[in-house]
């Protein structure tokens, strides 16, 4: 089984720890493939710049040249995964919801720590719309930028614990870290709290497994249903941007077949 985990933005110190968290993940047997956009934002801070990702994330699985089973957003919180599901004729997990829906097995109440404030009601907005807002006590920010995450690993520990402390004493018996740049920190997180905490990019990754190994992909009988057939104006943008790094069209979409040469 191989699985392609999508970082979204283009900081590729990011891809790397997000890469190895999530082959510490996976199951024996499982090869992990991650990469970031050819374009966009170094970090995502806000829904301008969650809008730009999401189109260069959409770019990059247009243009790229490899088959894989399944793939992993590894964004918290931001837009774009309903139009991979539309592209593509594999899974597709982010780890926003996964996070989550393995957090509510674990425990009643759930909460998130993220970095900054600003994205609190992004999160939230997600939550709300895959249905699983309801079990959560709390989502709060660490004060910390993404790119900050890396600066200083050991501060971040300490902020992330510091925060969690008080999701904790809000109510929440699980704590997610609702950042992809977090990923790999969730060990010494839940030493500190002595509850469970849950690394989205590690959930997605165990998800993905299990739906490919069911068998299972996305329903396109309605939400989504491959894009229609038509003209899309300079689409691959990375083709026109960048002719020699794009790397063809994707094996896995109907929607690639129907616009190959537009």
């Amino acid at each position: 089984m191989r699985i392609l985990v999508m970082n979204p933005n283009t900081t590729a110190s990011m891809t790397s720890s997000i890469r190895a968290t999530a082959t510490t993940a996976a199951a024996p047997g499982t090869e992990i493939i991650a990469t970031e956009p050819l374009w966009g934002p170094e970090s995502i801070e806000g829904h301008f710049e969650g809008y730009l990702s999401a189109a260069a994330v959409l770019d990059r699985l247009a243009t790229l040249d490899l088959s894989f089973d399944a793939l992993v957003m590894a964004g918290f919180g931001e837009p774009g995964r309903e139009g991979a599901q539309e592209l593509l004729d594999v899974p597709v997990l982010d780890i926003t919801e996964s996070a989550a829906q393995m957090a509510m097995m674990l425990g009643h109440a759930y909460g998130i720590v993220t970095t900054l404030d600003r994205a609190v009601p992004q999160i939230r907005d997600r939550l709300l719309t895959a249905g699983l807002l309801q079990r959560c006590a709390a989502v709060r920010g660490t004060g910390l930028g993404v790119l900050e995450l890396e600066e200083d690993v050991e501060r971040t520990v300490e902020v992330i614990i510091e925060t969690a402390r008080e999701v904790v004493r809000g109510g929440a018996e699980v704590i997610c870290l609702g950042c992809g740049g977090m990923a790999g920190l969730q060990e010494k997180v839940a030493a500190a709290l002595g509850v469970p905490v849950v690394d989205g990019v590690a959930a997605a990754v165990k998800f993905a497994e299990a739906v490919v190994g069911l068998g299972l992909t996305t329903s396109t009988g309605r939400s989504f249903a491959p894009p229609r057939p038509k003209v899309i104006g300079s689409w691959p943008l990375s083709a026109h941007l960048s002719p020699g790094r794009a790397q063809g069209s994707p094996r896995h979409t109907a929607f690639s077949a129907q616009t190959s040469g537009i």
